[in-house]
């Protein structure tokens, strides 16, 4: 679909105000000129009329004597050289007086009062003629013409116009001058918003000031103030997560740094050995934190969203509790699997998003739950992946629930255990290996940005329990997509055979 190329608002209006002005202003100079003109032509043939009645009317009185009378009243009457008037009396056989070459007869005739007008040629000039008849007791009656040329008339009529459209045309203009100051004064708003838009930088962005601003434009600037604060918030978000990634790097970094400069110096081989094993460690520490701090940035919001398919949670679910059960076999711990809500344990759980990120979260409480059993209960170790259906606020989810028998996290630290950066690890036993503290940050940002839900409470014999809640896909027929491959290959054959049963010991 193309759409017109922008123009000025401006203009636009300019255009569109003074435009319709200017025609108006035209229409109404017609109409003044047509009534004008229908004016002059009934004042014209009134006064012609009444000039021929005048003429008539002495021609009564003098009677007998109307043909040595008349003549010079007539001759007094019509000699103003102004108004161009032409005359004739006749009584059909004799001319008593005027002009004996002005038609008797002509078109467009209309009756007014006694006397009846028309038009007609007198000389090549188009004339008006009023025509009065005076009966006689004897013989023909006389006949009273008084004639005017027709451009008279409509030399009366454009000294009317001129009288009308002068004042339209002050009209006009000053209707112009208010068109044009109107619209500047109104899109004043639009410049000065402009303006504030102009000074914001990326460190300030504050919000535009509507206290001047038109309630028609308020939705605009409150969309863009809405903006703005999203824009600021997403600053200064990802200004955070730069300082604290660089902050949290800069250890392992120096690490590195540290035991290669141990293992280059070191003579004995047994502490160049040394030395590279911390380094591997360092390295592995970096790498980790590295992935994990990928994985944060994934979960932001954004075109992750447009990267939904729909995903069976259990299966899922089931396949990433596979793959941790080397690690869980080799650290002596009882890693199970379980479904509850449905007793031939294959109804599918589909939900609608990313596998790779769901996969993640799995991961993380894993490993979260892995890394922080406590050693004296190694041989007694248990962690338990449970998938079920639940209805919260009448909304169909998939459940799933990592819980461990380890010693639980500390009613102080609850309440920060998903945010960034934060390690419980400080007051735990410092044998424990310490992250970054991204890991339970990186599954509450994947939550939300699946519309779910991830909290944690104490498990009912001790230890940790974290419930994930995702909501399920509509009912109807989708192609389940798995985000992760099959049970990974180091995988006990034993293990994977016993997987596919309720409760199962990874």
């Amino acid at each position: 679909m193309s759409y017109p190329a922008a123009n000025s608002l401006r203009r636009t209006l300019l255009r569109r105000l003074a435009a319709p002005l200017s025609l108006l202003a035209l229409m109404s100079g017609l109409i003044a000129y047509w009534l004008a003109w229908q004016y002059t032509q009934h004042v014209v043939d009134r006064s012609l009329a009444d000039l021929a009645t005048a003429i008539s009317k002495q021609i009564q009185i003098a009677g007998p004597d109307a043909p040595i009378t008349v003549p010079p009243l007539a001759q007094a009457m019509f000699s103003d050289p102004v108004e161009h008037l032409v005359y004739r009396i006749s009584n059909g056989e004799d001319e008593i007086a005027g002009d004996h070459t002005l038609p008797l007869q002509g078109t467009n005739v209309r009756r007014m009062h006694y006397a009846y007008v028309f038009e007609t040629t007198h000389q090549g000039v188009g004339v008006r003629v009023a025509q009065v008849r005076v009966p006689q007791p004897t013989g023909n009656p006389i006949v009273v013409e008084v004639g005017q040329p027709v451009h008279h008339r409509f030399r009366i009529a454009a000294e009317f116009l001129v009288a009308i459209m002068m004042p339209l045309l002050l009209l006009l203009l000053a209707g112009w001058v208010i068109v044009w100051r109107v619209v500047n004064q109104q899109l004043n708003p639009l410049t000065h918003l402009a303006d504030s838009l102009n000074r914001q930088t990326h460190t300030s962005l504050e919000p535009v000031d509507e206290t001047y601003v038109p309630v028609e434009i308020r939705p605009l600037t409150g969309a863009l103030n809405a903006l703005l604060g999203r824009l600021k918030t997403a600053l200064d978000g990802q200004r955070k997560f730069i300082a604290d990634a660089a902050h949290q790097l800069r250890t392992p970094l120096t690490a590195v740094k540290l035991h290669a400069e141990q293992a280059a110096s070191a003579r004995d081989p047994q502490k160049v050995s040394a030395a590279v094993r911390e380094l591997r460690a360092a390295a592995d520490r970096a790498v980790r934190l590295s992935n994990q701090l990928l994985s944060l940035a994934r979960a932001e919001p954004g075109e992750q969203a447009a990267r939904f398919t729909d995903i069976d949670m259990a299966t899922l679910a089931f396949e990433t509790g596979a793959e941790w059960v080397p690690r869980a076999l080799a650290s002596h711990v009882d890693l199970g699997f379980q479904r509850l809500d449905a007793p031939e344990n294959d109804r599918p759980l589909t939900v609608r998003g990313n596998p790779v990120l769901l996969h993640e979260v799995i991961a993380n409480l894993l490993d979260n739950a892995l890394k922080y059993l406590p050693p004296a209960r190694l041989d007694g170790g248990r962690i338990t992946v449970t998938v079920s259906q639940v209805d919260v606020d009448n909304e169909r989810m998939a459940e799933i629930i990592v819980e461990d028998n380890g010693s639980g996290v500390p009613p102080a630290q609850q309440a920060d255990l998903f945010k960034r950066f934060f390690r419980g690890d400080g007051q735990s036993d410092a044998s424990v290996d310490g992250g970054a503290g991204l890991g339970l940050a990186i599954v509450h940002d994947i939550m939300a940005l699946h519309r779910g839900s991830v909290h944690y409470e104490d498990a009912p014999e001790g230890g940790a329990r974290f419930i994930v809640r995702v909501p399920l896909a509509s009912r109807q027929k989708v192609r389940v997509v798995v985000g992760q491959p099959p049970v990974s290959a180091n995988a006990d054959a034993e293990a994977k055979k016993n997987l596919h049963n309720a409760p199962v010991d990874l």
